[in-house]
């Protein structure tokens, strides 16, 4: 069996350069069980990251691998093409979960390619190249979704089609409004996307897309309600809402199943993927049937739908709402939250801690300011892996440290990661 030393070597040698393990000594990823996975070495670490929110319901759930195993054995592909029950299946329900009314659902392969899918729809919908997004925010890979991100760490290109505005949002610590309270902080940003219609319109903006949790961005949270202020302005201009839940969705937050809920906004479309298959490659958007409907020329998608990925898919979303799982990270998140509260408050090094649910990020700073403290980061990310805890990095700076377990961890693994969190920002001081 090759060793992490090998395996780094090798990745480094054939995979490009802009794609980079988290760490500065690479650990792999053989096999796991639950909340932990082990190395090639053997190594065992508690993983409070899940391949970037990916793996949702715990590594090698029997009740997936039954789903994925019962399917493997009869048909893997199709294509939208024919008729597959798992797909129309799996479509029907995340309907029935999506919270908007008369839905369609199309699966895609990819977030990047959800998100291309409702910029797509929206552009045809509203005969308009303009769209807004937020600040701060991250979208996918692509061209389209790179055009649509606002953040200078991921973004590889501005060639785009798109006419793009970005507006204030929720990374409150360094927004010029950060001083303000909630209601003040919001009133200020919706006033801020007024004159930003009003002076950038050309002819009707198609959407803004948006991510309730901005994940890439290091789970920069606005205040309850943000998005629905926002909403009232985007219904006078009739301009769509997108909700980017591909992070947020699924019950992670605890309060709701999908993080739009927390706004009193309904969307007019929802783009989804990470989690929804516990690791397989599944992906999709859900939005009015009057927005699916609108293109009049055919498409397809190859893989998206496939049954093997819908039939994890359809595990998964049975085994989250069977077990409450939005209810146990609301606990799990308290738990969380309880824990790292007064240890950050008492460190010098982060200057806030923040998120919902099992969806929380600290982002260090250095002592006494909101400079960012990127090396500090760095240091927390490789400590806690060496004392055997995963978890993320991310925000605009890489100064963000990002909390994500499974949505079924216990309150006996939360401890222990918890423990190890805490060792590990205690021996910054």
């Amino acid at each position: 069996m090759a060793t992490n030393a090998d395996l780094a070597e090798r990745y480094r040698a054939i995979l490009p350069s802009f794609i980079s393990p988290l760490y500065e000594r690479p650990v792999s990823i053989d096999r796991g069980e639950g909340s932990y996975v082990f190395d090639s070495e053997g190594t065992r670490y508690l993983d409070f990251f899940g391949g970037i929110l990916t793996t949702m319901i715990g590594h090698a759930n029997p009740v997936v691998v039954e789903a994925v195993q019962a399917q493997a054995a009869k048909v893997m592909h199709t294509s939208t093409l024919y008729l597959n029950e798992e797909m129309i299946s799996f479509a029907e329900e995340v309907a029935a979960v999506s919270g908007i009314p008369d839905p369609r659902v199309l699966f895609t392969t990819s977030g990047s390619e959800a998100n291309d899918t409702a910029i797509l729809l929206a552009t045809n919908y509203r005969n308009s190249n303009q769209v807004l997004a937020m600040r701060n925010s991250y979208h996918g890979r692509s061209l389209t979704a790179q055009a649509i991100t606002s953040h200078r760490a991921w973004s590889t290109s501005s060639y785009s089609g798109l006419d793009v505005q970005f507006v204030q949002g929720g990374y409150r610590l360094r927004s010029p409004f950060r001083q303000l309270d909630d209601d003040a902080f919001t009133n200020a940003c919706v006033e801020d996307l007024v004159q930003l219609i009003d002076m950038t319109d050309s002819g009707g903006f198609s959407a803004l897309i948006a991510e309730p949790i901005q994940g890439v961005g290091g789970f920069a949270t606005p205040p309850d309600g943000f998005f629905g202020a926002m909403g009232k302005v985007l219904h006078s201009e009739g301009i769509l809402f997108i909700s980017d839940e591909v992070q947020s969705g699924w019950g992670r937050t605890g309060e709701h199943f999908w993080g739009y809920e927390a706004h009193g906004i309904t969307p007019d479309a929802i783009t989804f993927a990470k989690g929804v298959g516990n690791g397989i490659t599944l992906a999709g958007i859900v939005a009015r049937a009057e927005l699916m409907n609108c293109l009049t020329r055919n498409s397809i998608t190859t893989f998206g739908g496939n049954p093997l990925s819908t039939a994890a898919g359809r595990a998964t979303l049975r085994y989250l709402l069977e077990n409450d799982l939005q209810g146990n990270a609301a606990a799990r998140g308290a738990q969380m939250h309880e824990r790292l509260a007064p240890v950050c408050d008492a460190s010098p090094h982060v200057a806030e801690l923040r998120g919902k649910g099992l969806m929380q990020g600290l982002e260090f700073c250095h002592a006494g300011s909101i400079e960012p403290d990127a090396a500090t980061t760095a240091a927390v990310l490789e400590s806690a892996k060496d004392h055997g805890l995963l978890v993320g990095k991310g925000g605009l700076y890489g100064n963000v440290i990002r909390i994500t377990p499974m949505l079924n961890v216990t309150e006996a693994e939360m401890d222990e990661g918890l423990d190890i969190l805490v060792q590990v920002i205690e021996a910054l001081d």
